[in-house]
């Protein structure tokens, strides 16, 4: 792998063995002044993802970016930007800061731009700041506009303890008290 072999001629530049090549990577400076045999990847650039038409998805999908669904999708969707296009199927939530829908939706969508084709399906609530619905598009759901869509905190704090019921005289029930007061 390592070899005394030469480039090939073709290549641009000045001919240098493998040995030599590997010589100068293991030289080259790394942002800590230190050298090191190889370098981690540049980041990934924001691509767009998607799901092509013969695609059948079961699952929570989360990600930054565009995320394009052409097939079908059972569960929560979460993504900067989504576009749902037209013949493609997603029956679970939906929660982007930029929603496109041109295909059938069953569930709740929260963002904060939402567009419906006309052939969008819409079948549930809609939480938006900004909603645009085409002629033709069908929905049977609630819309709600908000400021903020997807920065909303929840209205339950995560640490509330659990109500209890309580009898008349103030006392819990479920631990044998009964409702009647003591005569």
């Amino acid at each position: 792998m390592f070899g005394k072999s030469k480039r090939n001629a073709a290549d641009k530049g000045p001919s240098m063995t493998d040995e030599e090549l590997e010589t100068r990577i293991l030289e080259l400076p790394q942002a800590d002044g230190s050298a090191a045999a190889y370098s981690a990847p540049p980041p990934a650039p924001k691509g767009i993802s998607s799901i092509s038409s013969g695609l059948s998805i079961v699952g929570k999908i989360v990600g930054n970016g565009k995320l394009a669904i052409f097939g079908h999708v059972e569960g929560e969707v979460h993504a900067s930007t989504v576009q749902i296009g037209d013949g493609a199927q997603v029956e679970g939530n939906v929660v982007a800061e930029e929603l496109t829908i041109g295909g059938r939706v069953k569930g709740t969508i929260r963002a904060n731009r939402v567009k419906l084709n006309s052939t969008a399906v819409v079948e549930g609530d809609i939480y938006h700041r900004s909603l645009a619905i085409e002629e033709n598009a069908q929905f049977d759901g609630m819309s709600r506009r908000q400021e903020n869509v997807i920065d909303t905190p929840s209205r339950v704090p995560a640490n509330r303890p659990q109500a209890q019921a309580m009898s008349m005289d103030g006392k819990r029930k479920g631990n044998g008290q009964s409702d009647r007061p003591n005569p």
